[in-house]
């Protein structure tokens, strides 16, 4: 007769420790997942280091002067490196159905926190972006493109187009959407609202989205584009700068992109040396921030430039696989979703930094400084990754717990 094993007190103890079930959470939520679902989380914690390491060396001289302290930015940078990878562990945790029943409740939280910007908000170089809570200085729209996206995957999942006269099934995306880019610019942010028609337009192009809609569409929102740089002189001047660089408003609105320029080309082929670069010496204003890519080009060379725009490059690869791979609704138009703010908005930043467009005030993703772009970001990241893993593990014939 096989005899019961009984399990000693101690034994019991271990089990049911703080750290076992750590390490039983950790195992259950990550082990044994798909190729995908490791790249992109190997990337985006180097990519998540590295900025950090970058964000020290742009940010040291210009943090001592301000801080008397040459690691005060640095320092926040990587509090909130952790705290946005936690959040991003959390939340690769989920559940699809989870995620699906509160995309409501997010967006309209999202709206509520953007909407007090405008009533409460705080102004920083001339745009009303940012609000202070308890002595923390956040940006709700960062927040709110994750929430639009995740709002524009649930609508789209629940009414695929199959169509061009599917006009009534397009058009709450579009009010989402024009909200969203109402509230952003009631602040001023010209260059997060560009974000926004990206993330918008590009989803619903990708998508399927009716052409016609689409046109009328891009048609009004170029027209308040228009509109919103002719009744800002100092909109209208950074163009007219941008056009023209000999014109008399060059050295005002050019300096952060002439600037940078000289970065990219004192780097050469190598670079000067991980914490040699000199424009960071007070040169470039906030260039830890839209210009980090300049000091990476002048420290790390072209060589160092060119990995990064790979390792970015690869990054956005393997969000279009899990993409495709995807067999949910929700999951799949969300994660498209996430792809073009990621593509978009990398793209958009090294544009203007090489002169592409004119200066704009957007983030490299995950290594710019700033809490609510990276905390934000890494929220995203998330998403995808508890996409990613349920898809995997319902092709493989396991439960997700």
């Amino acid at each position: 007769m096989a005899k019961s094993i009984s399990r000693s007190p101690n034994q019991k103890k271990l089990r049911s420790s703080p750290v076992a079930k750590i390490r039983s959470w950790i195992f259950d939520n990550f082990a044994a997942e798909s190729i995908d679902f490791y790249r992109l989380t190997g990337l985006t914690i180097f990519l998540v280091i590295f900025g950090v390491v970058m964000v020290l060396s742009s940010s040291s001289i210009d943090s001592l002067v301000a801080n008397r302290d040459a690691y005060y930015v640095a320092g926040r940078q990587g509090l909130f490196a952790i705290g946005g990878l936690v959040i991003m562990s959390i939340i690769a945790a989920m559940k699809i159905g989870f995620v699906r029943s509160k995309a409501p409740l997010i967006i309209l939280g999202c709206m509520a926190l953007q909407l007090a910007v405008p009533l409460f908000g705080i102004s920083v170089n001339g745009n009303k972006n940012w609000l202070s809570i308890l002595g923390l200085v956040i940006q709700p729209s960062e927040f709110l493109k994750v929430g639009l996206i995740v709002y524009m995957g649930y609508l789209i999942s629940r009414n695929e187009f199959f169509s061009s006269e599917d006009v009534p099934v397009i058009a709450p995306v579009f009010i989402a959407g024009g909200i969203s880019l109402v509230l952003v610019m009631l602040g001023g942010d010209l260059g997060t609202a560009i974000i926004f028609a990206i993330i918008i337009f590009g989803t619903l192009s990708v998508a399927g989205a009716p052409l016609r809609p689409l046109l009328i569409a891009v048609t009004l929102l170029a027209a308040g584009a228009v509109a919103a740089v002719s009744i800002s002189p100092s909109r209208m001047l950074r163009i007219v700068a941008w056009l023209n660089p000999d014109s008399v408003v060059s050295e005002a609105f050019n300096w952060q992109y002439e600037h940078g320029t000289w970065a990219l080309a004192a780097g050469g082929i190598f670079g000067v040396g991980l914490g040699n670069s000199k424009m960071k010496w007070s040169w470039i204003p906030e260039v830890e921030n839209d210009f980090i890519f300049a000091v990476i080009g002048e420290e790390l060379g072209l060589i160092g430039a060119l990995v990064v725009i790979g390792l970015f490059s690869l990054m956005a690869w393997t969000l279009i696989r899990i993409m495709i791979k995807s067999r949910d609704p929700f999951a799949r138009f969300t994660i498209l979703g996430v792809a073009i703010w990621f593509i978009g908005q990398s793209c958009v930043n090294l544009a203007v930094v090489l002169g592409l467009l004119p200066v704009l005030g957007v983030p490299l993703p995950l290594i710019s400084a700033g809490g609510s772009s990276l905390i934000s970001t890494l929220a995203a990241i998330g998403l995808v990754l508890a996409f990613e893993k349920q898809t995997h593990r319902e092709a493989s014939g396991g439960v997700r717990r």
